[in-house]
């Protein structure tokens, strides 16, 4: 079954009343399949793996004795899972924690895992979990920053003319020896599906096959400039398009969006299985 939820029924671009008890019933889960339905992408044989790799950074709660606590939260969503969570419920569900009593972190950790697997999954006849990890006030200083490895896009001078998905910018030239190559863009710009906000981003492209252009690959980055869609599907539309237009033989696209309302949300999509990259914040985020 599928879940019935849909963007304009969220809370997006409505005026919201912030609760500070728990409450799980503010997230908002959206189902993938109609935005992957309209990419060609059929239930049950996705073209990639991967997972949507958030970071909290506004997560407070209350000890026994009333003294707020806090940590940063990483949470990994498989993308196989039927549902996102659309991002301001998800920061509704994060602020409910504000002033409820948590005996430990550890308590938390386990509530916030329980209630995203509950909603990422609902309405499908599977199920499955989702990781979450606290990083608390001590360990802040390990939080590494860092940019996207790989061979700057944006140092090309390109004319950029499209601004919304040009998929027919990408070309590849199979005559060519294969090469494995990793390449990144900081230019990555989309808008919120529902309000139109601005979402920037950057963006990682690593595959194996036939040389990539790379002037064509940068404008078609940049042509998502005014196009209004989630994150998540925007990553998994470049993977389609590059897979089908350049026909590499492996392929990985990694999106870092900058935060909003205390999260960021970035989508890894890979055509083979592998460790998962690390949730490492670039400047911007």
């Amino acid at each position: 079954m599928t879940l019935s939820n849909t963007p304009e029924e969220s809370q997006l671009g409505r005026r919201s009343a912030y609760v500070d008890q728990y409450d799980a019933s503010q997230l908002f889960p959206i189902a993938r399949a109609t935005q992957r339905e309209a990419m060609g992408i059929v239930a049950g044989a996705l073209p990639f793996f991967g997972a949507d790799l958030w970071t909290g950074f506004e997560l407070s709660w209350l000890n026994a004795r009333g003294k707020p606590q806090l940590a940063i939260a990483h949470f990994t969503i498989p993308c196989e899972t039927p549902n996102i969570i659309e991002s301001k419920s998800f920061k509704l569900y994060l602020n409910s924690f504000n002033s409820t009593v948590f005996a430990s972190a550890d308590a938390v950790r386990d509530r916030l895992r329980a209630d995203l697997s509950e909603a990422t999954w609902r309405g499908s006849d599977r199920s499955g979990g989702i990781g979450v990890r606290l990083v608390l006030p001590d360990a802040f200083d390990q939080e590494p920053v860092h940019e996207l490895d790989g061979l700057n896009l944006d140092r090309l001078d390109i004319e950029c003319v499209h601004y919304q998905p040009a998929p027919g910018l990408l070309s590849a030239d199979q005559n060519e020896v294969h090469v494995n190559e990793t390449l990144s863009s900081r230019l990555l710009k989309s808008n919120c599906l529902v309000t139109g906000q601005p979402d920037w981003g950057s963006v990682q492209i690593r595959y194996s096959g036939a040389p990539i252009d790379q002037a064509g690959l940068l404008a078609y980055i940049v042509s998502f400039r005014n196009h209004n869609e989630f994150h998540e599907p925007c990553a998994e539309r470049m993977f389609i398009d590059i897979w089908q237009r350049c026909k590499p033989t492996k392929l990985a696209v990694y999106a870092r969006y900058t935060r909003r309302g205390g999260l960021d949300i970035n989508p890894f999509r890979t055509s083979w299985p592998q460790a998962l990259p690390g949730n490492i914040r670039t400047a911007r985020q």
